[in-house]
Parts: structure tokens; C-alpha cells; sequence
């Protein structure tokens, strides 16, 4: 347990990482937090937010790379298949995003109160919750559609960073999901009194950066290119729970939960975990099976 520890500590060191209790730093040595209402515009009593908006515009990214990549020769999609597809996984995913916060980060608050698991606008939702309830959407579109999960899921795959991207700014506007002390330059002071005034990670933009911009390029010019069936969807699987196991390092625990194991493990590590188990599985299975059909095929041949 030691031996973990003082990886773990190392790396916090590396990252800027301070203790709870610190509160001296200088005020010019950091960046201001954008005074950002999180309320874009109002119509009449309904209150139009920044981060519905944020949805709205990842949705949208999505939609116009899948039909920019339906358009190729041969992709076997429709205008009309990709339209469906985005409306499933959109229902997909807000349904399981919400379900999945309640479930795994705010359970016990939620049933306090149940109306206010309908309060999506003020937040509150968990991308892994969200990832599977879009994956239960593609499978119901799959089986309309007479389409293999996988073949969905790796079409899928590629466009999905840019919503995360969206989303992940979405929470920056809000002032939501800042990260733990620290003393680099571009430490912030999010607004929110229970982030203590001090100077923190702005984890939303790392987690924009990297799960939004890194993954998109990586998974973009992975599947630009013919892969195995189950290979792309594997890939988005890896990056993903790599990067954001890689980001909750210097993301604050939620305060409610804090660190779930060995004690420095956060609940979004502890998801991430399985998602990059999986994605190992069918990039190995995929390329495997690619080999034995071309073992096979070359056997007929001779």
C-alpha cells in the first residue's frame, strides 16, 4: 500500500498537486475564472443554459461528421440511417447520463428528492452512464436496422469526442467538476464557495482537451483507414478510460463520495478501469481474428 501511495503522491507533486489546506498563493500567478452567466438567454419564465446549449452543439458536431462520413463510397450508411442513429443515441445518452449520476455518484440525495433527478439543468450528469445507455440505444437501432452492434458502434465512435468536448466546456461555464489545489500558473479560482478560493486545476479543459480534441484526432485517423470490425470501438474504449483515469488525478473527487479505493481511487477511475479491460479485449480479439481469416483465406488459396 505504501509503494502505491508514493507513486501516487509523486505524480501529484508532478502535477502541481497541493494539500487541502493550503491557502497561500499569488494572485498573479493565476488565471481568472471567466464571468460567465451560466444563463445564456431567457425566454419569458424559461431559462435558456449554457450548458443545454453545450449539449445541443456536441449533438450537432456528431451529427455532421457522421453524415460527412456516410457520404464515402461504400460506407454503407444512408442520410436517413444517420438521422436515426443520432436521435437513438441521444435519447440513449441523456437517459443513461442522468440515471448513471444518480446511481453511481448521488444516490442517496436523489431519493431524498426524487423530482430533482428531472433537473438536468442544473447538471449532473455521468458520461459512463450515459455511454451505456447510448450503447443500449445503438443495439435497438442495430436490430432495426439489420445492422452488427459493432458495425454501429465503430461508425459511432469517431464522432463522439467532439460532443464530449462540448460538454466538458458546458461544465466549465457552470463552474462545476473543478480540480484539486494547486500552485502552477494556470491555476483557477472557480467561484463556488465550497472550492475554497484557492487556485485549482481547471480539469474541465484538460478533460476537453484530451477526451475532446486528442481522441478525435486519434480516432479520426485510426478509421480513416479499413479496420477489423470491433477495432475503432475498442480504440475510443482504451483512449477514453485512459485519459480520463489519467485526468482524475487532477480532478477533485466528488465531496459527497471522495475516494472510493485504496484510498486515492476516484469513482470516475473506478469506471474507467473496466472500459479499457473491454477495449483491450476487442482490439486483440479484432486484429486475432483478422489474422486467422487471412490465414484461412490464404489456405484456400493454395
Amino acid at each position: 500500500m505504501q509503494h502505491e501511495l508514493s507513486h501516487v503522491v509523486a505524480l501529484q507533486c508532478l502535477l502541481g498537486y497541493k494539500t487541502p489546506g493550503f491557502h497561500q498563493h499569488d494572485p498573479a500567478a493565476m488565471l481568472t475564472f471567466p464571468d460567465i452567466d451560466p444563463i445564456a438567454f431567457q425566454l419569458g419564465p424559461v431559462a435558456i443554459r449554457w450548458y443545454g446549449i453545450s449539449y445541443l452543439v456536441g449533438i450537432a458536431i456528431a451529427w455532421g461528421l457522421m453524415r460527412l462520413r456516410a457520404r464515402k463510397k461504400d460506407s454503407g450508411w444512408s442520410a436517413q440511417e444517420v438521422s436515426d442513429l443520432v436521435f437513438y443515441t441521444t435519447l440513449g445518452l441523456v437517459l443513461g447520463g442522468r440515471i448513471g449520476y444518480v446511481l453511481f455518484y448521488n444516490f442517496p440525495v436523489y431519493m431524498e428528492n426524487p423530482l430533482a433527478i428531472f433537473k438536468i439543468w442544473e447538471g449532473g450528469m455521468s458520461f459512463h452512464g450515459g455511454l451505456l445507455g447510448a450503447l443500449f440505444a445503438a443495439w435497438l437501432f442495430g436490430r432495426r436496422y439489420g445492422k452488427p452492434f459493432f458495425t454501429v458502434t465503430d461508425f459511432l465512435a469517431p464522432s463522439i469526442p467532439p460532443a464530449l468536448f462540448s460538454g466538458r466546456i458546458g461544465n466549465f461555464i457552470n463552474g462545476e467538476l473543478w480540480g484539486r489545489p494547486t500552485d502552477l500558473p494556470w491555476g483557477m479560482v472557480f467561484p463556488d464557495p465550497a472550492a475554497g478560493g484557492i487556485p485549482r486545476h481547471p480539469s474541465q479543459l484538460y478533460e476537453a482537451f484530451l477526451e475532446g480534441i486528442v481522441l478525435f484526432v486519434i480516432l479520426w485517423v485510426f478509421s480513416s483507414k479499413p479496420r477489423p470490425q470491433k477495432a475503432t470501438s475498442g480504440l475510443f474504449l482504451i483512449g477514453y478510460g485512459g485519459l480520463r483515469f489519467l485526468v482524475e488525478f487532477m480532478r477533485m473527487p466528488d465531496a459527497h463520495l471522495g475516494f472510493v479505493a485504496l484510498n486515492w481511487m476516484t469513482m470516475g477511475q473506478i469506471l474507467s478501469v473496466p472500459m479499457i479491460v473491454i477495449g483491450i479485449g476487442l482490439m486483440l480479439y479484432a486484429y486475432r481474428h483478422e489474422r486467422g481469416s487471412w490465414r484461412k483465406a490464404g489456405s484456400e488459396q493454395t
